[in-house]
Parts: C-alpha cells; sequence; structure tokens
C-alpha cells in the first residue's frame, strides 16, 4: 500500500507564480524525498506602484512515505 504525506509550503519569486512554485519544489526536495506533486491553493502578489514586484504561492507538496517510514 502506498501512503502520501502532504506539506503546507509558501515560497516566492521575483520572476512569477510559476517560478515560484518551480522553487517550492526544488527547496522541498532538500529535505523530502520521493515528491509526487504540488498542489497551489493560493497566489498573491506585492506590487509597488505599478509593478508587481514579488510572486508569492501558499501550496501543497504531496510525496510517498518509504516504507521503514510506515
Amino acid at each position: 500500500m502506498t501512503l502520501l504525506k502532504v506539506i503546507e509550503v509558501l515560497a516566492e519569486s521575483d520572476q512569477s507564480w510559476e517560478d515560484a512554485a518551480k522553487r517550492a519544489v526544488k527547496i522541498a526536495s532538500q529535505s523530502v524525498r520521493n515528491i509526487r506533486s504540488i498542489y497551489i491553493e493560493n497566489l498573491e502578489a506585492a506590487v509597488s506602484g505599478d509593478t508587481i514586484r514579488v510572486y508569492r504561492i501558499n501550496a501543497k507538496i504531496s510525496f510517498t512515505l518509504d516504507p521503514s517510514d510506515e
């Protein structure tokens, strides 16, 4: 039986929401193995004047647990 676990993460980028999602997965993969998916729950942007300065996401990352972790 495959068992999944979900963690919630916040990430940001000065490029785009897509880049923020890529960063979230990249950084999470440094401490979490077997990442299966990312679900973007919320998008936010910080604006200065008429320009978006920072793109932020709130996401859930799911990963499989190793049999030894179960």
